[in-house]
């Protein structure tokens, strides 16, 4: 792959870095990469993604764009209101990059869709940037059982949080957090709030883990639980394990096929005295 005037250009403060150069633009410019959500955090991952090149980004949601939105998804804008989220994103997106080839799924995630859509561009890499517990379990389990890698993420409040699973180099989502919540146990974001950075926050950092392995670097939050408070401007790291009798990536697992739980509108609460 050769590059044109106009990709040395646009990439150059990429190329720079010893660590990126040239080889690593060009695995960021071949790399493929799933959003499952175009909101506060898909919003901020997606956009930081398309800026960086990466040659195929999949985005997944069957929303529309609503006011309540504005506050917090960057991708989206007032003259947007009540278009797909899916198609604001990708207009988003290649208006910053026309070199990047945006994929839409305008359909919610669900048991029978998500290995379907994980393996329609053999994505390298998965970003959750969904909202719900049954989701977030969903896409963790689906990614386990295709041998995908994933970032995980949450926002409420003042407070987020981050880990990053690699298929046998350490715990996945269920490891920590072993079963959803009952529906309406947590409270959700429409009922706590959320300061509208915190997506910018957490999902830059999930961008910036999709880039690492994608270059292959080391560093990454596979075995580590990454939580932000922004009152005490405090990031803490805890180390975790994976759980030899996970239900899904444990030694004898008793999940091997997906499941749809109930839906509940709830944002994740961040967990930062795991």
């Amino acid at each position: 792959m050769a590059f044109t005037d106009e990709q040395l250009e646009r990439y150059s403060r990429h190329i720079i870095l010893k660590e990126v150069g040239v080889k690593g633009q060009k695995r960021i410019m071949g790399g493929k990469i799933l959003v499952i959500g175009a909101g506060g955090l898909g919003a901020p991952a997606a956009m930081y993604l398309a800026a960086a090149g990466v040659g195929t980004i999949g985005i997944a949601d069957a929303d529309s764009v609503d006011l309540s939105n504005l506050q917090r998804q960057i991708i989206h804008a007032t003259p947007d209101l009540g278009k797909p989220k899916v198609q604001s994103a990708r207009e988003t997106m290649n208006a910053m990059n026309p070199d990047v080839e945006v994929v839409t799924y305008h359909e919610w995630i669900n048991s029978a869709n998500i290995v379907d859509i994980i393996k329609d561009r053999d994505y390298d890499f998965i970003i959750d940037g969904t909202d719900n517990f049954p989701i977030k379990f969903l896409i963790n389990d689906a990614c386990v059982m295709a041998g995908k890698p994933f970032s995980h993420g949450g926002i409420i409040r003042f407070q987020g949080q981050l880990l990053t699973y690699i298929p046998g180099k350490g715990p996945c989502y269920r490891c920590v957090f072993r079963n959803p919540p009952p529906a309406g146990a947590v409270p959700s974001c429409r009922e706590a709030g959320v300061l509208g950075v915190m997506g910018g926050l957490i999902g830059t950092l999930q961008a910036t883990e999709a880039l690492k392995y994608l270059l292959g670097m080391d560093g990454l939050l596979n075995g580590w639980l990454l939580s932000y408070n922004a009152l005490s401007m405090e990031f803490r790291k805890v180390e975790i394990k994976a759980d030899p009798e996970c239900q899904v990536c444990g030694k004898n697992p008793v999940i091997t096929s997906l499941i749809d739980y109930e839906q509940a509108v709830c944002d994740l609460r961040a967990y930062h005295n795991a």
